[in-house]
């Protein structure tokens, strides 16, 4: 199958929308299909405020108007909802080709945290783009629920993976500050709640890995705690790996993957008992879900690793794409519609 995966975030971003769109298509590639990405990388881009390595491709209806036409896809997938994606959605809705969707992240709760705005106003841009998809995948019962009811339609499960490769238990040397090793790894921003994690009265030390719009400002807020920017590959495996405990603080993840890597490397997991943590973690021995993260942290402690890595090791990437390719709509003979959008909107 040709298929055309349209999305807004793409390398160089370090998010999980970009590990996990990355281990798809490569997944999908092994299985023998055929992946064409669209992406920001192909377009003019434009600097999204507070982040400077995410790129904004306004205006690039013509231009993917090009390549979904040169490349004439079985299959169109809308991975985000933002200028790309909504260029797309156009295009499919003027070809009469039918297209899936992705639900990855909960933009309305982050920019009512960041800029005030109504989650009502989000959420009916939510709604509107994702009405006409044949199927809307997300990562779990929790969020299909909650989005159900939310008067979101035709929702399916797509799972996630996790590189049990490059994430695995390893070498607790590697790190050489006083234990226990508290540690966060994503995204400094206020929607990931990280401060709720750098609050906590812990023993021992803790790290954050990763980067964003918070980190000078909370690097200077919380001296003693070791800030170290983002980590890729083996360097951020084998930090994970030296960790004790990995504590994830967000309340609006939809899923989590850090989750599963830290497991993978046999390292506990502190969480509350939200959706994302909680549909990975409940009824595991794996991680400490609590409404207190400090106790939920201290109780990780006496987690056995090998539990962790065994659980990590029953999601696999090429599951996962399996899921992926079969809630795919494939593009028919009837979807040969004429367009009855007037030119100044198709462009």
């Amino acid at each position: 199958m040709k298929i055309a995966l349209i999305s807004d975030a793409w390398h160089p971003q370090i998010n999980g929308v970009v590990t996990t769109l990355s281990h798809t298509v490569k997944a999908l590639t092994k299985q023998g299909h055929v992946v064409e990405t669209m992406t920001p990388d192909r377009f003019r881009t434009y600097r999204c405020p507070g982040y400077p390595d995410v790129g904004l491709a306004f205006l690039c209806g013509p231009e993917l108007r090009k390549i979904l036409e040169a490349f004439q896809p079985d299959a169109i997938h809308l991975a985000t909802e933002s200028s790309i994606g909504f260029a797309a959605r156009r295009y499919c809705l003027e070809k009469g080709y039918p297209f899936t969707t992705s639900f990855h992240s909960r933009f309305p709760e982050y920019f009512k945290l960041r800029v005030g705005l109504p989650l009502s106003i989000s959420y009916n841009y939510l709604r509107w783009f994702h009405s006409d998809s044949a199927r809307i995948l997300v990562a779990t019962n929790s969020l299909q629920q909650e989005l159900s009811g939310k008067g979101f339609g035709r929702l399916v499960r797509w799972s996630r993976g996790v590189d049990t490769d490059l994430f695995r238990p390893g070498d607790k040397g590697f790190i050489q500050d006083p234990r226990p090793i508290f540690m966060y790894t994503g995204r400094v921003a206020v929607e990931k709640n990280v401060e709720a994690f750098l609050k906590l009265e812990l023993p021992g030390t803790r790290y954050v890995i990763g980067d964003g719009p918070q980190r000078l400002e909370l690097q200077k807020k919380y001296p003693n705690v070791r800030f170290l920017g983002y980590q890729t590959g083996e360097n951020l495996a084998r930090y994970m790996a030296a960790a004790d405990v990995n504590v994830f603080p967000s309340r609006n993840d939809t899923f989590g993957l850090v989750i599963l890597e830290a497991l993978a490397s046999g390292v506990p997991v502190a969480a509350y008992p939200v959706p994302g943590p909680k549909d990975i973690l409940s009824g595991s021995k794996a991680g400490i879900l609590d409404s207190d993260l400090k106790q939920a942290a201290l109780a990780a402690l006496s987690l056995n690793p090998e539990d962790c890595r065994r659980f990590a090791m029953n999601y696999s990437w090429d599951e996962s794409a399996r899921q992926f390719a079969g809630h795919l709509e494939p593009i028919s003979l009837r979807s040969g519609k004429k367009s009855f959008w007037p030119w100044y909107v198709r462009l």
